[in-house]
This record gives C-alpha cells, sequence and structure tokens, in this order.
C-alpha cells in the first residue's frame, strides 16, 4: 500500500498484519472495522465515577539526603508496589526539554508516508519493528507500534534503531539514556524497600535487555467494538511510560474493578513487571492494564522496558527465601521464561500464573 488510505476491497483480500491503522482511519466511518480488530464481550469500565486517586511517588523525596524524608517516601513506594504495583513518578529529573524534543519526534515520525514507516515494518517470524501483531488469539489490537530492543547495544538490529530519522535517533539515545539511569535508581530502591542488598539487584539489572515501544493510537468511529490495548500483565521487571501528547484511556484493574487512570502532566507512570513480582516471590504485585480508544483524539506513548540481562534467572530472590517464606514461583533461564510466554494466549495475568508453583509441585531446576 502507499500512502493513501485503504478502500473496502482491500480489506477483503489484505493479510490483517500488513493493515495499518492509521491509514484504516483515513477512510472515515464509511470503512467497516475488519473483523480480526473486533472484540466483543469486554468488560466494561465502571459506570460510577471515581474518587480514587492514582498514587505517586516522589524521586526527589527518595534520593533525599534527609533521613526521615527518605523513609517516608521510601515506606510509599514499597506500599504502593505491594498495594498497587503502579505509580507516577514525579519530579523524576528527565528535563522537560529533552521530554518536548521527544514529543515532537515521536509525532513528526507517525506524520511521516506509510512507504517511509514501511522500511521499518516487522519481518517475517520477528516481533521488533514498526506495524501491528496478534495477540495470539487471531485479533489484532487497535494501535500501530514500533518496537525496537535498544539494549545490550550489539542487539540493536541494523535496520532499525540506527536507521532511524537521525533527530529521532539522536533524541532517543538521550532519552534512553536518562531512562537507564532512572530505571536502575527505581530498581535499587525496590530493592531497598525489600531488604535486597544492591549488588544483588544490579547483578539482576546490569546490561539486562530493554527496549522501547513508540505507540500511536488512533481515533476509532467505533471504539466499542475494539481494544487499543489488551489486558495484560507487564512480563517485565520495569515499565516506565511516557504519555506523548496527554490523551487519556489507560485502565487499570483494581480489586476486581477497571478503573480510569488519570495522568499528572510530566510524570512517568511506572509499572511493576511480572518478573519483580516473581522475583520479590509475591510481595510486590504487577497490575492488570488495558487501553481503550478514542472516538476523536489518537493517543502516542513511549514505553521503555526493562528485563534482567541474559545470563539471569527468573525466580524469586534467594534473599527472601527461607523456611519460613517458601518460593510462591518457579525458576527459570531468561531464555525459557521468554520462550514459554511467546507461546501463550495473552491476557490478563494468565502467565504469571503459569509461573506459580501448584500444591506438591516441584520448584523448577534452572
Amino acid at each position: 500500500m502507499g500512502s493513501s488510505s485503504y478502500t473496502e476491497d482491500d480489506l477483503s483480500t489484505l493479510d490483517p498484519s500488513t493493515i495499518y491503522v492509521q491509514e484504516l482511519v483515513k477512510g472515515g466511518a464509511s470503512i467497516p472495522i475488519p473483523q480480526q480488530f473486533i472484540r466483543l464481550n469486554q468488560e466494561p469500565p465502571p459506570s460510577f465515577s471515581v474518587t480514587t486517586a492514582t498514587p505517586t511517588v516522589d524521586m526527589s523525596r527518595l534520593l533525599s539526603e534527609d533521613d526521615h524524608c527518605h523513609n517516608l517516601e521510601l515506606h510509599k513506594l514499597h506500599s504502593t508496589c505491594q498495594d498497587w504495583g503502579i505509580f507516577q513518578l514525579v519530579n523524576h529529573g528527565v528535563s522537560s526539554t529533552l521530554l518536548e524534543k521527544l514529543n515532537h519526534e515521536v509525532e513528526e515520525f507517525y506524520r511521516l508516508p506509510l512507504e517511509e514507516k514501511l522500511k521499518y515494518r516487522i519481518r517475517e517470524g520477528e516481533l521488533e519493528g514498526y506495524g501491528t501483531r496478534s495477540r495470539g488469539d487471531g485479533k489484532y489490537d487497535w494501535v500501530d507500534t514500533f518496537n525496537i530492543v535498544t539494549n545490550p547495544v550489539h542487539k540493536r538490529k541494523p535496520h532499525l534503531f540506527p536507521q532511524l530519522p537521525p533527530s529521532l535517533r539522536s533524541t532517543m539515545e538521550c532519552y534512553l539514556s536518562e531512562l537507564q539511569k532512572l530505571a536502575a535508581k527505581l530498581i535499587c530502591l525496590m530493592g531497598k524497600a525489600l531488604k535486597i542488598d544492591e549488588k544483588e539487584m544490579m547483578e539482576l539489572f546490569d546490561d539486562g535487555l530493554q527496549a522501547v515501544r513508540m505507540a500511536n493510537y488512533p481515533p476509532c468511529p467505533q471504539p466499542d467494538l475494539v481494544m487499543a490495548l489488551t489486558p495484560h500483565s507487564d512480563i517485565t521487571l520495569l515499565t516506565i511510560l511516557h504519555q506523548v501528547n496527554g490523551v487519556d484511556g489507560l485502565q487499570v484493574k483494581k480489586d476486581g474493578h477497571w478503573l480510569p487512570f488519570n495522568f499528572i502532566p510530566d510524570a512517568f507512570v511506572v509499572n511493576v513487571g511480572d518478573i519483580f513480582q516473581i522475583f520479590s516471590n509475591g510481595v510486590y504485585h504487577s497490575i492488570e492494564h488495558r487501553v481503550s480508544a478514542s472516538r476523536e483524539r489518537e493517543r502516542l506513548t513511549v514505553t521503555f522496558t526493562v528485563l534482567p540481562n541474559s545470563e539471569a534467572d527468573v525466580g524469586p530472590s534467594p534473599s527472601l527465601i527461607n523456611e519460613h517464606n517458601p518460593p510462591l514461583f518457579r525458576t527459570v533461564g531468561l531464555e525459557q521464561y521468554f520462550n514459554d510466554f511467546f507461546t501463550r494466549k495473552l491476557y490478563g495475568k494468565t502467565y504469571l500464573d503459569h509461573m506459580r508453583i501448584q500444591n506438591g509441585q516441584q520448584r523448577a531446576s534452572t
């Protein structure tokens, strides 16, 4: 396809993985939503007014040299990771100038003609690149994404990150450098709150797998028929989300109910990932979340994901396991963890349940 919108005849013949949602909406409300995007029987958001405030954590207070201030915020971080598994990080230290530049570059990328973006399209059998992807059930989310592994540097695919428009590539490098430092501080602080030695935390995190995901959620003429992002928990250690254009749509599942997530301007949204829930032996909790489509506005985000290094095992921290606190999750190598994940249908927290030790089940050897 060129940069023009699809026709109804196109949609009847194209492979759904080659349908780009940005191009689809150019046809307006007259173009039917392809069957592969339609998701019926979704759990509805609450119909009542939600007053529960999303928790915030102040990075400047966490890093304060005032012991009282630091300890209060560390306790807040700990209880938030236990009770919510998601929070808005304020005073994070990443400059507003850099974030404004990143916002501009991401918006410019998604304004490129389709033929330019297709230089980065997802190749057969791969997960990285630009495009849409099935969630394992034959259904597609109402979003175009660009996924790239950014660390370790030698794992960057030569046709992706190195070939980005120079201004975007330069800005993204600066952003990734800042986010790496921020993630390292957060992970060590979360370890401190769990009373795990910083050395153990850094061995898990140091030179680990990191990736960035630029997402464009176009407006949808019938938003109730689609899901912009399927309900799931992140399989990561930690996920840091940056809102590019301030459009809402994120919802989190708390105490069995879907709640709208209202963003604080300039804050990052930090998710505890499944690996951290496993590593903390269930003390911290990853949170199930989803994204609804908007009828009027597109939503743009940049997500930075952090995983352990390739030599690490995924399992409960040895520091937390004893005769009074047995492991609740299996321990597997990172490669097996990924392989098992990608052979399963993504929905809710089903993969985390797969990692749990059932009654009588032995702890898997690594």
